[in-house]
């Protein structure tokens, strides 16, 4: 049997986080956690090694998909793993990302916030209840669009981890994407200053 490291138990992380946020929408903020270190693994480390050993989300969507038995265990389509596909989700993430940075920033200018989280960048639901603290209203008006942000994806990850095989998520994952390119563009570099040619490896990302 396999011994368990502390790693293996970052699925609690991702869990707790989700939980934080329905009491107090202020621990969204916890989420850029999530949000920066994949890029900084990739971008110094020159790997996906943080998808691979140390994404919470990953390892949830593993235990309830596999060890639960609720995935199909069914292949995902060839058009989530296609690039046209990968990075227009990309570019579609990041462009919903730069709206909800845009609200933040006509809050702090002074518009009213909005006490609201977005589902899948349609469904606007109520989170009033959710204790907001004493802050700024603008560092209030992030950690409402960033919890809706990191809810929608997890939302995802749900419906594809129960239609196909437990990690599916990670094939169009757009944090994967984003480290994926970067661990390309570091390592191609590297190649260039040794005067070497050809695809440099890049780490595998595990779907089970």
């Amino acid at each position: 049997m396999k011994k368990k490291r502390w790693n293996d138990y970052l699925w609690i992380a991702e869990l707790l986080y989700l939980v934080l946020g329905l009491f107090n929408i202020l621990f969204a903020w916890l989420g850029m956690i999530f949000f920066t270190l994949p890029l900084l693994v990739a971008i110094f480390g020159g790997s996906k090694a943080y998808c691979n050993r140390y994404c919470g989300r990953g390892q949830l969507l593993a235990i309830l998909g596999g060890k639960l038995k609720i995935s199909r265990n069914a292949a995902p389509p060839a058009f989530l793993r296609s690039r046209w596909f990968r990075y227009g989700f990309l570019a579609f993430f990041m462009i919903m990302f730069c709206l909800m940075l845009f609200n933040t920033y006509k809050v702090f200018t002074g518009a009213p916030l909005k006490e609201t989280v977005t589902l899948l960048w349609v469904f606007k639901l109520p989170w009033q209840w959710a204790e907001v603290g004493m802050v700024s209203p603008w560092f209030a008006q992030f950690a409402f669009g960033f919890f809706g942000v990191m809810l929608t994806s997890t939302v995802l990850g749900l419906l594809t981890m129960i239609l196909f095989r437990p990690r599916s998520w990670c094939v169009y994952c757009p944090m994967g994407t984003m480290t994926q390119g970067i661990c390309q563009l570091r390592n191609s570099g590297k190649l260039k200053e040794n005067g070497k040619s050809g695809d440099f490896p890049v780490s595998k990302q595990k779907f089970l």
